[in-house]
């Protein structure tokens, strides 16, 4: 037992620097890097082999690509020519909690996540700190290569939901010839129907894009890989996370429902923690995205110095500010009893809060969770909701 963890240990303990640069494109920014081939196995080892089953974005788009044997004994002759040639990009998704860019010396530094007993992410050991969103067989085929340095190149998107890399993956399977086009339309089909993730997803966009918004211009479409103590805005996978555990507990399972023409039920769920199911159910989306704008409208303004920080040491609008106030967001909105609170409801909450403007610094929230934990036990001391 002692040495599985020792062994278990080991996969903390590495890291990989890609040299990269910064793309910036309508989309969002991401980064076009080289990382050599036996590393980029043993980062992708655990996405690849979960072909055989479902990955994230396959079952988001209701579709299997299993690993297709014939195809991986070619590419396995095929890297051992000496013409061996893979000119377009592996696409890959990873954490922002595993990534760092360093713009001077042009790496972006990918490190494994160990969570605390009390955090609320998953660790990400080396061998997962990659998943693969295209080139599953390429990777797949390098394995057991023997030969000269065989470098790859890649394109590495930070801190991306779902619904943002079945986006990708369609697009990019869209101009390939040799991929049947009428799936690929289908699959553009696929993502245009109701989902929790989508709602999720048009709120974050919605909230985004109007100039009155409380979080106008600060979500992010795609994650950019920073020190976490910079000032940023928060990532779309981090809104679409705190909100979608309020309608739904199993996102796959409702979406499939959606799909096969059928309508989730509220006894799918909790409604004790699932308290904006109906609002899904009922097609009642822009009733929700009020709800959201006007309770981080009450929290500007309460806060205006602190919400419109800049400084690094301010974390209210950061995302751990963020995500405190959305587990907050529950015990608000049930202690306030209306369907549909609006932001003078949530006002009169925050003003029971005794917190200054630069009482929410890192010295007083450290980053992480602790920081996190921390502030949201304060909001509801401060409230006496729990």
């Amino acid at each position: 037992m002692k040495q599985i963890n020792l062994i278990e240990e080991a996969f903390y303990d590495r890291e990989l620097d890609v040299r990269s640069i910064k793309i910036s494109q309508p989309m969002g920014e991401f980064y076009i890097g080289v990382i050599k081939s036996k590393d980029l196995r043993e980062i992708t080892i655990s996405d690849v082999r979960r072909m055989e089953g479902e990955r994230g974005f396959e079952s988001y788009l209701g579709i299997q690509r299993p690993l297709n044997p014939a195809r991986v004994k070619d590419l396995m002759s095929y890297v051992k020519t000496q013409d061996a040639c893979f000119p377009t990009a592996v696409l890959l998704s990873v954490s922002a909690r595993c990534a760092e860019y360093d713009a001077e010396s042009g790496v972006l530094k990918l490190t494994p996540y160990k969570a605390s007993e009390s955090d609320i992410y998953e660790s990400v050991p080396y061998y997962e700190m990659a998943h693969v969103i295209d080139g599953q067989h390429r990777i797949a085929g390098l394995e057991g290569y023997e030969g000269d340095n065989f470098d790859i190149n890649v394109s590495i998107f930070v801190d991306i939901d779902v619904s943002s890399e079945a986006q990708i993956f369609s697009t990019v399977n869209l101009a390939q010839t040799k991929v049947n086009k009428s799936l690929v339309y289908d699959l553009f089909d696929l993502a245009t129907k109701k989902s929790p993730q989508k709602l999720c997803h048009e709120i974050a966009v919605t909230l985004d894009k109007e100039t009155d918004s409380p979080f106008y211009n600060r979500i992010k479409r795609l994650g950019s890989a920073q020190p976490h103590n910079l000032p940023g805005s928060i990532t779309q996978a981090a809104f679409v996370q705190a909100l979608i555990k309020y309608i739904s507990a199993e996102p796959l399972k409702d979406r499939d429902l959606y799909l096969r023409g059928k309508k989730p039920s509220m006894s799918d769920a909790n409604s004790a923690k699932q308290i904006f199911r109906s609002f899904m159910i009922d097609d009642r989306d822009y009733d929700l995205t009020d709800i959201i704008w006007d309770y981080f409208a009450a929290a500007a303004a309460r806060w205006p110095l602190a919400w419109n920080s800049t400084d690094k040491g301010i974390i209210l609008s950061k995302t751990n500010g963020f995500m405190a106030l959305m587990r907050f967001l529950k015990d608000c909105y049930v202690t306030i009893g209306k369907d549909k609170p609006g932001a003078e409801d949530f006002s009169k909450i925050f003003a029971k809060v005794e917190l200054s403007d630069n009482d929410f610094s890192t010295e007083r929230y450290k980053p992480g969770t602790s920081g996190e934990s921390a502030l949201y036990k304060d909001l509801t001391a401060a409230t006496r909701l729990i």
